[in-house]
């Protein structure tokens, strides 16, 4: 039933304002709709995520949204480091850590977070 439409991401923020620098200026997405104070539609690609404004921002612990990014994952990393984004690291068992890529095989992952703490990550897919 579902299978055939597509999908939105929601991520709550604090401050709607400092989400959209980040999401905007930081990582390159484009608002298309705004709505208010409280919600901005960001397009990424051909799909959409939805930041909105909750005081339960940033309490998920586990990756809200992935961009695959093929074969330029190190290229992109590099590029948000130098835009200030920080890489998180994680230890696992049988993956091991190339800079900020965490390498499981053939599979290549790089997180981070956005201001209010969501976890955001690219994949080399």
């Amino acid at each position: 039933m579902l299978g055939q439409i597509n999908a939105v991401a929601n991520l709550a923020v604090k401050d709607l304002g400092r989400a959209k620098s980040f999401y905007e200026g930081t990582l390159g997405l484009k608002e298309v709709e705004h709505m208010g104070a409280e919600v901005s539609v960001l397009k990424s690609g051909d799909t959409m995520i939805n930041v909105y404004r909750s005081d339960y921002a940033g309490t998920n612990k586990a990756t809200a949204v992935t961009w695959a990014v093929g074969d330029k994952i190190e290229r992109m990393v590099e590029e948000l480091k130098s835009k200030g984004v920080h890489f998180e690291h994680y230890d696992m068992p049988d993956v091991r850590l190339e800079g900020d890529v965490h390498v499981f095989g053939e599979l290549k992952v790089a997180w981070f977070k956005d201001p209010d703490g969501n976890i955001l990550n690219l994949i080399n897919q």
